[in-house]
This record gives structure tokens, C-alpha cells and sequence, in this order.
């Protein structure tokens, strides 16, 4: 048994600007059960660029508090139309903050939501804070950073204290082009071992969002490049650090104490949004909602149930608008 038994789920599509995006809306069955019909809908986000909401399914336990919960997969991932013939310059911040702008809006939730995002998912939400949506309520920026320099230099010193073994075959097969390489591709899953997702066994839905970019890495390329090691994306220079006093919601940030967005790089989030709260999971890297799943769900729990009360006045029903 788990918290999503008993909740009811639906899927839709959304149309806009000539794409489609998918959505699943998990919640309570019947209107006004339980608490949900007093709290406001929660928003995931997934990151990548390029993954899709699978490895975040468990973040909709969050629903078993009586709080609608909305998956979606970003466009050109997943679920969603891909426009795999889009070119790199298609794949910007921008696009993705209209689609969640959008899915937002046909939903029927824009005047009472909070956000949750993981990764650049987290830095989506900081996207659309700073841009002060009347009804958001909350951000959790799960494991994101506020400046793509701060990250890549992070990263940078990942690997150099990385095991010899380890660190020679990801650097010399990085330079020379050749990442498809299994010796390159067995290095970095040592690297991911360490610092992306500690849990073993590595939880099934996490494979499945990994299987599915294996075959469609189309979006992860155009935004970030050939790896984590070396961003050519799009979000190269990608900086949102002299934007951040903008944001005026209660912010919680979580990340983990081996995370590749290390604890230097989230920082830089909470200084420049003085209110934001921080909780560094210790036994984690890059996903605590998987490492230390118990205490990530309290810890979010308890941060959006002092958020309380509708902005509205009134109840908020998730639906098609």
C-alpha cells in the first residue's frame, strides 16, 4: 500500500502555441474530501533538461495531506509532443515557463498554487516566482542552483576529487568527443553513484526516467550538452542571481550533502532570497525525495502546511479551465 492508493487520477492533454502537453492530476476522490478542498494544489516540476515526471511519482504521496498533486511531462519529453526536429535555439527557459504558465491556467488553479521542482525543474519555479504570479502561494526548489557558472565550476571540482580510476576515463574521453565510449559511460555512473543518487537498489522509477532520455536525449542536449561536465546547452549562461530579490513567496530549499548542486552553489539561492529556508539532507546527493524519502515528504509537508489558508478566500478545485 502506498498514499497514492485510493486517489484519484487523471490525464489530460493541453494544447498551446501548436504543442501538446501531457498531465496527470492526482487527488482525493470525490470534491471537498478530506482537507483538499482547504489547501492549495501543488505543481511538480522535473528537471533534466529532458527527463520526464516519473522519477518525481513519489512526490505525489504528498496528496495522502489532502493536497491535489500535478505531474506533468515538459514539452518534448516523455508523454508530451516531442518536435524532435526543433532546432538547440528552440529549448529555452522561456519556452518552458509559457507551457507551465499555460498548464497552470487550463487546469483552473492560476489564482492558488505552490510549486515544487527538482533540479532545473527548481530553477523553472525561481523562473516563474521572479516573474510574481498573483496566485502562487510557495516554491521548493529541490536540488537546484542559481547560476550555471557556480554549477559548472561545482561540478568541476566533483571530478577532480574523484578516484584516479574514475576521474581519467571522464576526462580524456570528454576531451577527445568519444562519451558513447562504455568505459566513459561506466565512470560516470560512478559519479552518478556519488553524487546524483545514493539509494541502492536504484529505485525503479528513476530507471525509467533514465531509459527514457537514453532514447530521446534531444532536449538534455539542445539545454545542457553532451553531459554534466560540459554545458554547451542553452543554459550555459544561464544566471537568474540579480533576479532573485524578486521573489516575494516563502521559498524552502533542499538539497543533499554530496549533491553535484553543492551546498556552495544552492547557497547563492538563499542569499539572494534572504527568507528562504534550507534543509541540507546529509545522507543524500542530487535526490533526497528518493535517498531519504520519509524525512523529504515531512520536511515538504511541513513547510507547505504553514502556507495556509487559500489566497482566494475560497476553495480550489483542480480541472480543466
Amino acid at each position: 500500500m502506498t498514499a497514492l492508493d485510493g486517489a484519484t487520477v487523471t490525464e489530460g492533454m493541453v494544447e498551446w502555441q501548436g504543442r501538446k502537453t501531457w498531465y496527470r492530476v492526482v487527488s482525493l476522490p470525490g470534491p471537498g474530501s478530506g482537507q483538499g478542498s482547504q489547501q492549495a494544489p501543488l505543481v511538480i516540476c522535473h528537471g533534466g533538461p529532458g527527463l520526464t515526471h516519473d522519477y518525481l511519482t513519489s512526490v505525489a504521496e504528498l496528496v495522502s495531506t489532502g493536497r491535489t498533486c500535478v505531474l506533468y511531462d515538459q514539452v518534448g519529453n516523455g508523454r508530451s509532443e516531442h518536435h524532435g526536429d526543433a532546432p538547440a535555439e528552440f529549448w529555452t527557459p522561456e519556452l518552458f515557463v509559457d507551457e507551465l504558465q499555460v498548464l497552470i491556467g487550463h487546469l483552473g488553479i492560476a489564482d492558488d498554487f505552490h510549486l515544487l521542482g527538482h533540479s532545473w525543474g527548481g530553477m523553472l519555479a525561481l523562473e516563474l516566482a521572479v516573474r510574481r504570479p498573483p496566485g502562487l502561494r510557495s516554491i521548493v526548489v529541490a536540488d537546484g542552483f542559481a547560476s550555471s557558472w557556480t554549477y559548472r565550476e561545482e561540478v568541476a571540482r566533483l571530478l577532480s576529487e574523484l578516484p584516479p580510476d574514475v576521474r581519467e576515463p571522464i576526462e580524456r574521453h570528454e576531451a577527445a568527443g568519444t562519451t558513447g565510449s562504455p568505459e566513459y559511460q561506466a565512470a560516470v555512473r560512478a559519479f552518478y553513484g556519488r553524487h546524483v543518487c545514493r539509494a541502492r537498489p536504484v529505485p525503479g522509477e528513476l530507471l525509467r526516467t533514465l531509459e527514457y532520455v537514453a532514447t530521446n536525449p534531444t532536449v538534455y542536449e539542445a539545454m545542457m550538452g553532451p553531459s554534466e561536465f560540459t554545458m554547451t546547452g542553452t543554459l550555459r549562461s544561464w544566471d537568474i542571481r540579480d533576479r532573485l530579490d524578486r521573489v516575494q513567496v516563502p521559498v524552502l530549499l533542499v538539497s543533499g550533502r554530496h549533491d553535484e548542486v553543492t551546498p556552495r552553489a544552492v547557497e547563492e539561492i538563499q542569499r539572494g532570497v534572504p527568507h528562504a529556508e534550507w534543509v541540507l539532507f546529509e545522507e543524500s546527493s542530487h535526490m533526497p525525495h528518493l535517498e531519504e524519502p520519509d524525512r523529504f515528504r515531512t520536511v515538504v509537508e511541513t513547510f507547505l502546511a504553514r502556507q495556509s489558508g487559500p489566497t482566494a478566500g475560497t476553495a480550489t478545485s483542480v480541472g480543466r479551465g
